[in-house]
């Protein structure tokens, strides 16, 4: 007869402690997470900031970010639906479109801080790495990057709104190793291969490729970009004026919400005591009146 031991006891499940909720739902990484906030004590609460860029299927979210024991606080964000405001209305989550809102960003929190005359950052992107240079009177604005749990593969968008930030004037450690165009064997980034991925040169290849080869596919694909009468040769230039404009006022506005819409109403309106009161009085009323006229006959 053979006897096998429990391994899990009563003892094992009254020790048993679950893991974090946002471990539990695949959310955070805690093991990143904690080497991005841990402050030295000598600092003295000191902030330490985290640029946090984060991918949705419709929107890029770009983030400050600094934590606190009761949470965190976010000194400035900006989003990829900001951007057609500065006239870019399609392709809000590429790699081109999450350069822009990193530099949105950058050029965001730096006014907010008044630093932004002092750091104007790379004005021309050229697609080569850039590190912002200290100033005499105040240091650079430090931020660490917080990828979240996106896979760091070499041409990842998230490195595309860190080199939006750099350019912006924010300094983030950071290698080149992860840019678009960066090549394994010669261990160099090649910069005309960068400058096509932030000027939305792969866009305009791949509209190219489908123009000639599948002129259907062509229509349904980019149909945004055919109503806002944007073609391939076009794309970079489009581009750099959306750089410009964002350089010129990266400020936040408050969107304009239209007043909502009277609905119709399928069910009856509550009514208040009183009105209730009131028309139990009129039924009783008419009530009375229909039986003294039937007395009367």
């Amino acid at each position: 007869m053979v006897f096998v031991k429990a391994q899990k006891s009563k003892a094992y499940f009254k020790r048993f402690q679950v893991k974090f909720k946002r471990r539990r739902e695949g959310k955070t990484d805690y093991r990143a997470r904690i080497r991005l906030i841990n402050q030295d004590k000598n600092k003295y609460n000191t902030p330490k900031y985290r640029f946090v860029v984060r991918f949705t299927n419709k929107d890029i979210i770009a983030q400050i970010v600094s934590a606190t024991i009761a949470g965190d606080l976010v000194l400035a964000s900006a989003y990829s639906h900001e951007l057609p405001r500065y006239g870019l209305e399609v392709g809000l989550t590429n790699y081109a479109s999450a350069y822009c809102t990193g530099l949105l960003l950058a050029r965001r929190v730096l006014k907010m801080l008044e630093m932004d005359e002092e750091y104007e950052g790379n004005v021309e992107a050229t697609g080569e790495d850039f590190s912002v240079e200290p100033a005499d009177s105040r240091r650079p604005f430090r931020a660490l990057l917080d990828v979240g749990l996106v896979k760091t593969t070499t041409g990842n968008r998230v490195f595309g709104a860190l080199k939006g930030a750099l350019d912006g004037g924010l300094d983030i450690p950071h290698s080149d190793k992860r840019f678009a165009g960066f090549s394994k064997d010669s261990k160099k980034l090649d910069a005309e291969v960068h400058h096509k991925y932030i000027y939305g040169g792969h866009v305009a290849a791949y509209m190219r490729t489908l123009m000639e080869d599948e002129p259907e596919k062509y229509q349904s694909h980019f149909s945004e970009y055919i109503k806002k009468g944007l073609e391939a040769d076009n794309i970079e230039d489009m581009y750099k004026k959306v750089h410009a404009a964002i350089r010129a006022d990266p400020t936040q506005k408050k969107s304009q919400k239209q007043p909502p819409k009277e609905h119709k109403r399928y069910n009856l309106k509550k009514l208040t005591f009183e009105q209730r009161k009131a028309s139990l009085i009129e039924r009783l009323t008419a009530l009375n009146e229909a039986g003294d006229s039937e007395d009367d006959e």
